[in-house]
């Protein structure tokens, strides 16, 4: 790809100056030399704007990768992640401990009163 983008449109340059040069500096020459270097100047413009428009879609290709990262995870890709959220304490009441005893026997009965003495 190099030798098409540089090398060419230099090969049709130096081709456009040979003719003005073998043509003896004659009107004619020039016109025809300095057409065939227009040429040249043309395939190496063709060409520099082509790469431009060639990294225009990389860079869109990369904002996309980036937006599908971000809807994925929800950050960016070029950003650390975010802290996890503290995490809440919950708002009910311990549960009681299966193997100890309730005071009253069991749960949701009277507490039981000692016997009287007489």
């Amino acid at each position: 790809m190099r030798w098409v983008r540089l090398w060419l449109p230099l090969a049709i340059i130096a081709g456009g100056i040979a003719v003005i040069v073998a043509t003896g500096g004659s009107i004619e020459g020039w016109e025809g030399g300095a057409a065939i270097v227009g040429a040249g100047l043309s395939v190496w413009l063709l060409n520099f704007f082509f790469r431009v428009g060639v990294h225009g879609d990389r860079e869109r290709d990369a904002e996309d990768a980036a937006r599908e990262f971000y809807a994925r995870h929800g950050y960016w890709p070029d950003e650390p992640p975010p802290e996890p959220p503290p995490r809440a304490e919950s708002h009910r009441a311990p549960r009681p401990d299966p193997h100890t005893r309730h005071p009253a026997g069991r749960p949701g009965a009277a507490a039981r009163r000692r016997p009287r003495r007489p």
